[in-house]
């Protein structure tokens, strides 16, 4: 009965997916026509940045055409890259029109990467520079923005509010029960040395491995170093008393937060006026302050560079790696190996910054794209920016560059692999009465048809799988310009902050994508005549919007609300579907 329920389950979703495509294109043409809408933003003088998390800050921007539309909500939401939020913020440094920055920290801007939550910080800090001011106002502060909110001069707080000091934890799922309930056999292979690559954990144990406990004890600490480091230097609050707060959990009311010294003051929105009155900012005649959005602002900002500048390029490499082409959210190894070949054959191009923001994936596809790194450092400097995490395929693709440059805050590392292989054949006969029967020429000719490995097969599994593990520790070490017996040291899959990658040799500065792109200047000794220019993909006509639609369709149609989240769901297909020999990092660390 539950097979007929799921079955039909599936044609009523495939159905509404079709149906709800066809019947909503016209009506996201009209959408997409009317966002794409050039807006003339006029900023004038005595003007105040406002940087809204409303306006959701990515990583890199993207492919998809509807990106800044929810259908489901029918509303639109803001995306914006962060090398354009930098060069904005930048840009305003100097502008005279711009009188300081107003951090408004609410919106729905949602989970932000730590390394965004970084790079978008350190922005505002060198904004201080220009003598002009910050200020930050909410009504509630994660631990995330209250992190972004502590570059400001001054923190409001408005009075009913609250504010999160617990510190960081990092949580695992692990589905082996499940698997064993419905008699489904998860076999790993990945090489002895590869102790803390635990990506495979979850399929065959219920808690963490010693090894794993020790990692990423070790990786959280390191991150809540940084974050809780930053807010003491600009807070001017000990880090022991930080930490002593967070554990005894001191803060939850607005009072505490303010006799804390975390915030300024504790205000309504409509006080903030004052603030800014007393900071020297006029109003306009009808006693309005005048605000500019980040995104609105960055709108009217010219072309970076003259045209006829030599060319920086960024290329941009987020998502898991996978093989053949890239869709929305992957990078496709034949896809990134063909775009790295593009810019290594421009001549107009004299350097290239790589950014990396990737779990890893395919080894195949982490090969594929780590020759053509070469090629093009043969020719050109290469300088990869690690986002959030660069690790396992990630690090794989990053190895040949010239110059790694990674935030503290960064998941790197992972140098390891696995296979997996999942047994579905008890499971289709106990649950679903389905048993599979047939014929091979060889001993080993049906291998992964839903029976349980032989030794000869696993032998021939794991022979793949330490060539592998031989080829990346040996490019790592290549790459670092490292001995062997260091990489191995350092290896095993182990995750690293980008800040204890440093101290070991697998990065060679702390710092983000302005950091990287000025590590690009020089090494092309380009001084200060260049422009940079962003390499992406872009899909176009009728039949990319049609694309983009029917997926977020299916993705929505799709996902067994309420038991995990969309994002749980899509990293347990994403896991559970992957196959072959592969160079996988499943480690998230995310402040809200």
């Amino acid at each position: 009965m539950n097979f007929f329920k799921t079955f039909l389950a599936c044609v009523l979703a495939v159905f509404v997916s079709s149906l709800v495509s066809s019947f909503m294109w016209f009506f996201m043409v009209i959408v997409m026509a009317v966002s794409m809408e050039g807006n003339t933003v006029s900023v004038r003088d005595g003007s105040i940045l406002e940087i809204d998390l409303a306006e959701q800050i990515v990583d890199s921007p993207s492919t998809d055409p509807l990106a800044d539309f929810d259908f489901m909500s029918m509303q639109s939401t803001k995306k914006m890259p962060i090398m354009k939020a930098l060069r904005a913020i930048e840009a305003a440094k100097d502008d005279e029109r711009i009188e300081g920055i107003y951090l408004r920290l609410n919106g729905g801007g949602g989970v932000m990467g730590t390394a965004l939550l970084e790079e978008l910080r350190e922005g505002i800090v060198d904004f201080k520079q220009s003598g002009k001011f910050v200020v930050s106002y909410n009504e509630t502060y994660s631990q995330g923005r209250y992190y972004l909110a502590s570059a400001a001069d001054s923190i409001y707080l408005q009075p009913q509010g609250g504010m999160d000091w617990i510190g960081l934890s990092s949580n695992l799922m692990f589905f082996k029960g499940l698997l064993d309930k419905l008699d489904v056999k998860a076999e790993v292979f990945r090489p002895t040395a590869c102790k803390y690559k635990s990506a495979v954990e979850p399929y065959i144990l219920d808690k963490m491995s010693d090894a794993n406990r020790e990692q990423m004890q070790q990786l959280v600490n390191s991150l809540w170093r940084t974050i809780a480091g930053s807010v003491a230097e600009s807070r001017g609050i000990e880090l022991a008393e930080l930490n002593r707060i967070a554990d005894n959990l001191e803060i939850a009311l607005p009072e505490e937060a303010l006799e804390k010294h975390f915030v300024d003051g504790l205000l309504y929105e409509d006080q903030m006026d004052d603030v800014f009155a007393s900071l020297g900012v006029e109003p306009d005649k009808n006693g309005d302050f005048r605000f500019v959005s980040l995104g609105d602002y960055a709108s009217q900002l010219p072309a970076s560079g003259k045209l006829s500048a030599p060319q920086i390029a960024i290329v941009y490499a987020e998502g898991q790696i996978v093989d053949g082409e890239a869709s929305e959210g992957s990078i496709g190894g034949n896809s990134l190996a063909r775009e790295l070949a593009e810019v290594r054959e421009d001549d107009d191009v004299k350097a290239v910054v790589l950014r990396v923001n990737s779990p890893g994936g395919s080894a195949l596809a982490s090969d594929i794209i780590w020759r053509e790194m070469e090629l093009l450092k043969a020719e050109k400097p290469v300088i990869v920016s690690m986002g959030s995490y660069a690790a396992s395929g990630g690090y794989y693709i990053s190895a040949p560059a010239d110059v790694i440059v990674a935030d503290k805050t960064t998941l790197t590392g992972s140098i390891g692999v696995f296979g997996m292989y999942l047994d579905y054949g008890a499971a289709l006969k106990n649950k679903l009465g389905i048993t599979v029967d047939g014929v091979q020429s060889n001993t080993s000719a049906s291998i992964g048809a839903f029976k349980p490995l032989t030794p000869a097969e696993r032998a021939y599994i794991m022979r793949g799988v330490d060539k592998v593990y031989d080829t990346f520790t040996s490019y790592v070490a290549q790459g670092r310009n490292l001995s062997i017996e260091k990489v191995l040291d350092i290896a095993g899959g182990r995750v690293w902050s980008g800040e204890d990658a440093l101290g070991i040799g697998l990065i060679d500065t702390c710092g983000g994508l302005k950091t990287a792109i000025a590590v690009a200047a020089d090494k092309a000794e380009l001084g200060e005549e260049y422009r940079v220019v962003e390499k992406i993909e872009q899909p176009t006509g009728f039949a990319a919007i049609i694309a983009a639609l029917d997926a977020r369709v299916r993705a929505a149609v799709a996902v067994p609300e309420p038991v995990v989240s969309a994002e749980d769901y899509r990293r347990i297909r994403e896991a559970l579907g992957q196959q072959g020999i592969l160079m996988y990092s499943p480690f998230r660390v995310e402040l809200q």
